[in-house]
C-alpha cells in the first residue's frame, strides 16, 4: 500500500524520475532472486511483480492522466509477460501483478458506472486552485444510494475472491502465490477508500491532483 501513497506524488511532479524507478525495483529483484539465496527468492520475485505495476501506474499518472479510458490498458503493458510468468520462478511476482491488475479493473468498472470517469478529465485538468474543489465535489458523487450500492457490491465480490484466492492456496501446488494475489487485490478496497477519504476531507493531500 506505501508505495501507491509514495508514487502518486512522485509521479505527479518527477513523471521521469518516477518511471525510471522501476528499474531499480526490477533490478534490485532480479538480484535478489539470482544472488540472494533461496530465502530471498520470494522477496526477490515480488519487487519484480511490484516494478509492473510501477510502472504502469507511472505511464499513466505521468502522460495519460487526462484520459481515464486508457488507464486500465496501460496499467496492463506487462500483462503478457506476467501470465507467462505464473509457468516460471516469477509466478510470485506475476501473481502480486495480475491481482494488482484486476483489482484495477474494479477501480475502473465502479468510475465507469457511479459516473466519476465522465468528471476524471476536468479534475485533472483543473487549475490548481480549482481542482481540490473539483476533487472534492467528485467525491460527494459517490455519496449517493445508488453509488453505494454499486460500492458495496464491488467490494463484496472483492473479498469473496480474496478468500477464493486464500482457499486456493491450500489445495494448490503455489499456495503462497495464491495467498500474495488475495493480498494484493484485497489492498485495493483500502487504497481506494483511502484516496476517497482524502479527497473528501482534504484533497489537496491526495496526491492525485
Amino acid at each position: 500500500m506505501l508505495p501507491v501513497f509514495l508514487q502518486a506524488p512522485w509521479v505527479h511532479f518527477q513523471p521521469v524520475g518516477a518511471c525510471l524507478f522501476t528499474f531499480i525495483i526490477l533490478g534490485g529483484g532480479v538480484w535478489l532472486v539470482q544472488f540472494g539465496g533461496e530465502k530471498w527468492v520470494k522477496a526477490g520475485s515480488l519487487l519484480v511483480g511490484v516494478s509492473g505495476s510501477w510502472l504502469g501506474g507511472c505511464l499513466f499518472w505521468g502522460w495519460l492522466r487526462a484520459y481515464p479510458v486508457w488507464h486500465l490498458p496501460v496499467e496492463a503493458v506487462v500483462f503478457p509477460l506476467a501470465c507467462f510468468g505464473l509457468t516460471t520462478r516469477w509466478r510470485l511476482g506475476a501473481g502480486f501483478y495480475l491481482a494488482s491488475l484486476l483489482g484495477t479493473a474494479f477501480t475502473d468498472l465502479m468510475m465507469v458506472v457511479t459516473g466519476v470517469m465522465d468528471r476524471w478529465p476536468q479534475v485533472v485538468q483543473a487549475k490548481i486552485q480549482e481542482a481540490p474543489f473539483l476533487l472534492h465535489e467528485t467525491a460527494m458523487q459517490l455519496v449517493n444510494p445508488s453509488s453505494a450500492f454499486f460500492l458495496l457490491l464491488a467490494s463484496i465480490v472483492i473479498l469473496l475472491l480474496s478468500k477464493f484466492m486464500r482457499e486456493r492456496r491450500r489445495i494448490s501446488g503455489s499456495g503462497s502465490t495464491w495467498l500474495v494475489a488475495s493480498a494484493a487485490l484485497s489492498t485495493t478496497l483500502w487504497i481506494d477508500g483511502l484516496f476517497f477519504l482524502t479527497a473528501l476531507i482534504q484533497p489537496k493531500f491526495s496526491g492525485l491532483i
